[in-house]
């Protein structure tokens, strides 16, 4: 209490105040936080300053390209968040029984147009009042989104590292590789790994984790995928191939969709690679009855569903 006893209830702390100081801890830099905070970086500074003239003693030791918190500023950034996200939770609690409720999901590219269709479709009739709104977008972005609260919940695949938020499998899918019908190799039933070694392939950039997904794998078998192109979108990839650009490896979720006869799918022999989805969400904001009505849904729509979400084996 010493450090801040010259602090007086006349000088209280706004809630402003206490979100552009998280946000320079964050960054660590002044211009870097004014333009995520759409200030200049005078008032940013003016408002850290005051702020510091608030509690009597520097949050911040300035450096010549960073800034770095001290002691109190380690202090007060641990109970800003708190503080924040206390408000925060209070208003969404005080707020939910007065509006229709709202989930924010978010999905990665290789999932969303392939899974969110039949899951919002089983979950729209029995809950009418709940309405959602998806966001598609890399894995990247919605760990990031997730964290800072901008969407509720998200449906990822594994591996993530964002150790501060909550993961759940929800199941697991083959890969399959994908051929141009009239393929050397679209005439087996299975093939192996090394079958493909040396044909060219067209995959995914790499901003997907589905690409690295597929590379490990690779990689644990000792093939390196000769990569001729690179596309954003997974429809993209199964174009490319039926005009005989080179094979793939794609979602079990992608061909079930898939009513061209200008391509095959086939399993890999031994060891099948698979990819498991997950929901993804942050479990120290506010949870919804909806987001929380929506969590549920999912786990019983992927035990009960057929045989291609479930764990395949080899």
């Amino acid at each position: 209490m010493k450090r801040i006893a010259n602090f007086s209830m006349k000088n209280e702390l706004d809630f402003q105040s206490l979100e552009q100081f998280i946000v320079l801890a964050r960054a660590k830099n002044f211009t870097r936080a004014a333009a995520e905070l759409n200030l200049s970086q005078s008032a940013l500074s003016r408002a850290i300053q005051k702020l510091e003239d608030q509690l009597g003693q520097p949050l911040f030791e300035r450096k010549p390209r960073e800034v770095v918190l001290t002691d109190l500023g380690e202090l007060l950034l641990e109970r800003a968040k708190k503080i924040l996200k206390l408000v925060e939770d209070t208003f969404s609690e005080l707020s939910e029984a007065g509006r229709r409720g709202r989930v924010r999901l978010g999905a990665i590219p290789t999932i969303a147009p392939y899974f969110l269709p039949s899951l919002l479709g089983s979950f729209a009739p029995k809950y009418p009042d709940i309405s959602i709104i998806v966001q598609e977008d890399t894995t990247e972005t919605l760990i990031k989104n997730c964290n800072h609260g901008d969407i509720d919940l998200a449906i990822v695949a594994l591996p993530i590292i964002a150790k501060q938020l909550e993961i759940e499998p929800l199941f697991s899918e083959e890969l399959l590789l994908v051929l141009p019908t009239g393929h050397p190799l679209a005439k087996e039933e299975t093939i192996m790994v090394k079958a493909v070694d040396g044909y060219p392939f067209v995959m995914l950039n790499e901003a997907h984790c589905l690409a690295e997904n597929i590379a490990s794998f690779c990689r644990q078998q000792s093939v390196q995928p000769v990569t001729i192109e690179r596309t954003s979108q997974l429809t993209t990839v199964q174009e490319l191939v039926a005009l005989d650009h080179g094979v793939s490896i794609v979602p079990e979720m992608a061909r079930r969709l898939d009513l061209s006869s200008q391509r095959v799918y086939r399993s890999f022999s031994g060891e099948r690679p698979l990819r498991t989805v997950a929901m993804m969400w942050n479990s120290e904001r506010y949870q919804s009855k909806a987001t929380k009505t929506l969590m549920e849904h999912l786990r019983l729509q992927t035990s009960c569903q057929p045989s291609c979400w479930e764990n395949v084996s080899a």
